[in-house]
């Protein structure tokens, strides 16, 4: 490996680390501010469609974790493909990716158990201040939609190691 290789090597583990770390504090701090923003609107006894802004914020939260988690799962097939298989070698990505295959965990790296939990407890505090029916109905269909994203955000993330690595190759291989 020459100098430039093994720097962009090291730049992009330490890129992995640093947002796999973000990923972590980017859930808290949403679940906090999604919280809190429950709590001072039903304080404040506020009904309507500023009720779905901690669903808002919920949201924005989860795409963020996915968006940091698709970034480093893509930086893990990039580096299995262009360091560890051109160099012959079997290094910590063809290793992970290995044990995962073998040996799969229950490990959701989304955090999507506790995003649909938050959604559906936020969902239910929609249901304590909204009087209205159209409102509720509205609540519901964000709730819904979020929900199915989740779900869809689930299968893409389970199916993308395996694309990126294909993908990689291919242009590898050109």
């Amino acid at each position: 490996m020459n100098d430039d290789s093994a720097s962009e090597y090291h730049g992009l583990r330490a890129t992995i680390r640093e947002r796999g770390t973000l990923r972590i504090c980017a859930v808290m701090v949403g679940l906090i501010a999604m919280s809190a923003l429950v709590v001072a609107l039903r304080a404040a006894q506020l009904s309507g469609v500023i009720a779905l802004l901690p669903l808002f914020v919920l949201a924005a939260t989860f795409e963020v974790n996915f968006f940091v988690h698709t970034g480093v799962e893509r930086i893990g097939r990039y580096l299995q493909v262009f360091y560890e298989e051109r160099g012959g070698t079997t290094g910590w990505e063809t290793a992970a990716m290995n044990c995962g295959t073998k040996y799969p965990s229950r490990l959701d790296p989304l955090f999507s158990t506790l995003f649909a939990a938050a959604a559906t407890l936020n969902f239910l505090t929609t249901l304590a201040v909204a009087h209205e029916p159209g409102w509720m109905a509205l609540s519901l269909a964000g709730h819904l939609a979020f929900a199915y994203r989740i779900v869809t955000a689930r299968a893409l993330a389970s199916s993308q190691r395996a694309l990126d690595l294909d993908r990689f190759r291919t242009l590898l291989s050109k």
